[in-house]
């Protein structure tokens, strides 16, 4: 299959700007640099990256079925010889860990980026962790761009560090940079040759023996890359005034340099490790440094612990992400600017609040809201269907992190003495990801819980990405199709069944059955998405329904299936309550509604 190429694109290496995302500005790099092979799981802020570098038919991508099986299959290119990325969001780091910390002893031969995309503020996250810690934990140089520009232009320096001094490089970005878009000068691919694999076992093969010859080693490399560090046009100092010097990073630098134009700034774009030897120096021109950085104090506490007096945290919480305000407030109280009236602007405009919820036709919709009407205590994960933890559903009681809702609900069940009434529900991608190894769990402990797979054929919270269960993949057409049921079967459970979503009454009466049986069983719906079915590429669109304004009551029981088609009217009852309309442009046709209401006043349209 040939790919499309990307719009931005450029063969003819002609100098010319557009503006890019620096999630697309990455790819960018990935084509520039002579990338080989990217691999990913989608997770925002990162999943743009390798969508837009799909687009180059020079680079062989994929979606691997989880972060850490995306590691792997990057970090075996590398040792091929070939020039890898390998990108994430900032928790699907913690699930490539294992591979991650090791490869640090092995080293890079072909060169190799690993992006976490950071996400301040939890804006799509369960935590807002900061993945600079994992570069000093491993060892690995973090570089942290604060634009698309340089989010391009790492790329490239990561590789040649990466192929210099045999390290992986960690390129550190955050939600801001990922999906804010600036000015990137395009320039043309660098193509370079895959070496080969060159045998070494002492280098690729982690015994202890060797992890202790190898791991002198990498502490040196890390000696040599702190000079580096010294000496790289990424860390540089922009002179101004000697009475306020401030050191920042990644898109900090942005909102610093908006709030403090006059300053001496010392921007980070090697943020490990870091360049003490500059920055003392850079300490002793000005009269009072400040550290402004998102999340943890990373820098500060380094800069401290070399006995250069700083001020950071004291002014910026390491709560959420900065901004303008943020920074301009804490130089505020750190007496470096006065407290500015504020401006007098136009009042806003009053905007209905919009709580996430379930598309119009998701079949999770269904299945929510008969765990509900069972009162199920349910264990969830990470996918579409965490929404039916929300009101009006509100059925759903953990969620912790991608596969954890089998695991949690086989230890309710241990700590119980039964699984009755339990029900764990993950998606086919989340399943596909880390719920196998769960299952296996649950059937091996006879736990007699709930399992129900959400199957909707797509990873549909990250925008529709393709998984072994959709026979497709990141390259097109021709993927493996992944059959649940007989998965499920292979790994030891013997109750499972099959509901379509869209029939509530089914679906009720089967997870009745099921959370009442002292086995462990496992349900599959089985309704695609509704706004991306594999089958077809298609919205699901069938006859939308209508509310029959003469025997609506105005009970609203039709508002509780939480669908956005759904509102209230402008008619009311005898009794003053309102009735109910449906948006026949929203409505697909799924009927759920229909089935909740008690006197039958949802049709279909003529």
């Amino acid at each position: 299959m040939t790919k499309k190429k990307n719009g931005t694109g450029n063969k003819t290496g002609a100098a010319m700007k557009t503006i890019l995302s620096g999630n697309e500005a990455v790819a960018r790099g990935c084509y520039e640099y002579g990338i080989h092979v990217a691999t990913a799981y989608p997770g925002t802020p990162s999943t743009e990256i390798l969508e837009n570098a799909a687009r180059y038919p020079e680079i062989y991508c994929e979606w691997s079925p989880n972060e850490k099986v995306a590691f792997e299959v990057a970090m075996g290119a590398t040792f091929e010889g070939a020039r890898t990325l390998v990108a994430m969001k900032h928790v699907g780091l913690n699930v490539a860990a294992d591979p991650f910390m090791s490869m640090s002893l092995i080293g890079a031969p072909g060169g190799f980026i690993v992006v976490s995309a950071d996400d301040p503020g939890m804006h799509s996250s369960q935590n807002e962790q900061d993945n600079r810690y994992y570069a000093k934990f491993a060892g690995y140089p973090c570089l942290e761009p604060s634009d698309s520009q340089e989010a391009k232009d790492f790329v490239g320096v990561g590789l040649d560090i990466s192929v210099d001094y045999d390290v992986p490089v960690l390129l550190r970005m955050t939600t801001r940079v990922c999906h804010s878009k600036t000015a990137v000068k395009l320039g043309k691919r660098r193509e370079t040759q895959v070496k080969g694999f060159q045998r070494d076992p002492q280098k690729f093969v982690v015994l202890p023996s060797h992890g202790r010859i190898r791991h002198p080693w990498a502490v040196e490399r890390l000696r040599k890359l702190a000079a580096l560090s010294e000496n790289t046009p990424m860390n540089r100092v922009e002179k101004g005034s000697s009475q306020i010097g401030i050191i920042t990073h990644g898109v900090t630098y942005q909102y610093v340099k908006e709030v403090m134009p006059d300053a001496s700034i010392f921007k980070l774009g090697m943020s490990y490790p870091l360049p003490v030897g500059k920055i003392k120096a850079f300490a002793d021109s000005v009269d009072r440094l400040f550290v402004v950085e998102e999340l943890e104090p990373f820098i500060e506490e380094q800069i401290k612990a070399a006995g250069i007096a700083c001020e950071g945290k004291i002014f910026w919480s390491n709560l959420g992400e900065l901004n303008p305000e943020r920074v301009e407030q804490g130089l505020v109280e750190a007496g470096v600017l006065r407290q500015e009236a504020k401006k007098q602007t136009a009042p806003s405009e009053k905007v209905i609040p919009r709580p996430p919820i379930f598309c119009p036709g998701c079949p999770h919709r269904g299945l929510y809201y008969a765990l509900r009407k069972l009162k199920a205590r349910v264990t969830t994960d990470i996918g579409c269907y965490t929404l039916g933890v929300l009101p009006p559903l509100e059925s759903g009681d953990t969620c912790v992190e991608m596969g954890a809702s089998i695991g949690v609900a086989v230890g309710m069940a241990k700590a119980r003495g039964n699984g009755k009434g339990i029900v764990a529900t993950i998606g086919d991608s989340t399943f596909l990801h880390s719920g196998m190894t769960g299952l296996l769990n649950a059937v091996n402990d006879k736990a007699g819980i709930t399992v129900v797979i959400a199957d909707n054929r797509i990873t549909a919270m990250t925008g529709g990405q393709h998984h072994p269960g959709t026979g497709e993949s990141l390259m097109g057409p021709g993927g493996f199709k992944a059959d649940l049921a007989k998965i499920c079967q292979a790994l030891g459970a013997v109750r499972i069944k099959v509901v379509d979503p869209y029939r509530l009454q089914e679906t009720l009466d089967t997870l009745k059955q099921e959370m009442e049986n002292d086995e462990l069983s496992v349900i599959i719906t089985n309704r695609p998405c509704a706004l991306f079915p594999p089958e077809n590429r298609k919205r699901v669109r069938m006859k939308p329904f209508q509310v029959d304004l003469e025997k609506c009551i105005g009970c609203h029981t039709c508002l509780r299936v939480s669908c956005p088609a759904i509102s209230e009217s402008h008619e009311t009852t005898e009794k003053g309550l309102t009735k109910s309309h449906i948006d026949p442009v929203l409505c697909t046709g799924c009927s759920v509604c229909a089935q909740v209401c008690p006197v039958q006043a949802i049709i279909p349209t003529e």
